[in-house]
């Protein structure tokens, strides 16, 4: 062995504060380059209605965030955004390119808004691209996708959040504190209703291979309505499927009712369609109501309870939710709608299919 000399432990000594030294420097740029974004970039992947009509818009009044890209299979479509919104074209993608977006600093936040069957593919690319990840409900298809996705983004050190706009609506942010406050006493029964009338006889909703079916679009407004109302998990569920227009629902349920029973004894009737207009939610308890009406719009929710008037003005819920999503992962803190609570709706979603076709009750 050779001897540790006096000499030979001042160089390592010097070596090793200079390494400390460069450490830190880094660790502190790293910090300071954190606290000094104050909005992060984010890039809508697919741009059909939704983007295009009510998240590229709200996108020009948040704070915390702002369009930075796009990912399309469209070139009109690339061309037009990027005109419009003044898109550079490094920040613009398709999908065989969607992985280099890895190496773009411009880009934060990947959100997905692709048919339901696409959402897990995409939200696993992003999170392995290193890209925190805002995802349209439905989360996935199935349990095991959510929870794939879940997995992906914890792997990759980044957050999910599923875009359930109205847990950020004051509005039902006021009903669900009645819930957790038992305001009224015990939720007894709840009765809640999502649908529309939709004309389209070959859209991508109506096909099975896509993610089609009212029970994964509509219906998950109808069951978070009766889970946030009630504030408890159901332990089963029944349900039936209807349809009057069985040339054009051949593969997925036009119409879905089911019915939920949750541990305190409460019960829910819901139901949900693609034939009919509905949007409403009551709760009757021991010591009172509360109803909303509607409780789940793109603005305007509003109701009525036991203590009167239920209706906090919203500019903008979209902003608000994005925004919301936004300081929360520049602060580093828990979102307030994450990948688990869009695997708790699949899960009951994928139990009411079950009851739908058996017939019987299934327990959860």
């Amino acid at each position: 062995m050779k001897t540790f000399s006096r000499r030979n432990f001042l160089q390592v000594m010097m070596m090793s504060g200079a390494a400390s030294t460069v450490f830190s420097s880094h660790s502190l740029l790293a910090c300071t380059n954190r606290i000094q974004k104050s909005r992060l970039g984010i890039a809508l992947v697919g741009l059909g209605y939704y983007s295009t009509d009510l998240l590229a818009p709200a996108l020009q009044l948040t704070k915390k965030c702002y369009l930075a890209g796009i990912v399309t299979g469209t070139p009109e479509k690339a061309e037009r955004w990027k005109k419009q919104y003044k898109i550079p074209d490094k920040n613009i993608y398709n999908y065989q390119n969607f992985d280099q977006i890895a190496n773009n600093p411009d880009i934060d936040v990947v959100y997905v808004v692709l048919p339901p069957s696409m959402h897990a593919e995409y939200t696993i690319r992003a999170a392995k691209a290193g890209k925190h990840v805002f995802c349209e409900k439905p989360m996935a298809m199935t349990v095991a996708e959510c929870e794939s996705m879940i997995k992906a983004c914890r792997d990759n050190k980044v957050k999910l959040a599923i875009g359930y706009r109205c847990q950020h609506d004051p509005n039902t942010r006021e009903y669900m504190r009645f819930a957790k406050e038992k305001t009224f006493g015990k939720v007894q029964m709840v009765a809640c209703g999502a649908g529309y009338f939709d004309p389209r006889t070959d859209h991508w909703k109506q096909k099975k291979a896509l993610g089609g079916g009212v029970m994964y679009d509509m219906g998950v407004y109808a069951l978070q309505g009766a889970r946030l109302a009630t504030g408890e998990e159901p332990i089963a569920v029944t349900a039936q499927h209807f349809t009057t227009r069985p040339e054009i629902y051949k593969d997925v349920d036009e119409t879905t009712l089911f019915q939920l029973q949750f541990p305190s004894g409460t019960v829910a009737a819901c139901h949900t369609s693609f034939g009919i207009n509905m949007n409403y939610l009551q709760a009757n308890c021991e010591k009172g109501f509360f109803k909303m009406e509607p409780f789940s719009s793109y603005s305007g929710n509003q109701g009525i309870s036991s203590q009167g008037t239920i209706q906090f003005p919203l500019a903008n819920q979209q902003a608000k939710q994005m925004d919301d999503d936004a300081e929360v992962i520049l602060a580093n803190r828990s979102l307030l709608v994450p990948g688990e609570e869009g695997l708790r709706d699949i899960r009951i979603v994928e139990a009411i299919y079950q009851a739908a076709r058996s017939g019987k009750q299934v327990k959860l």
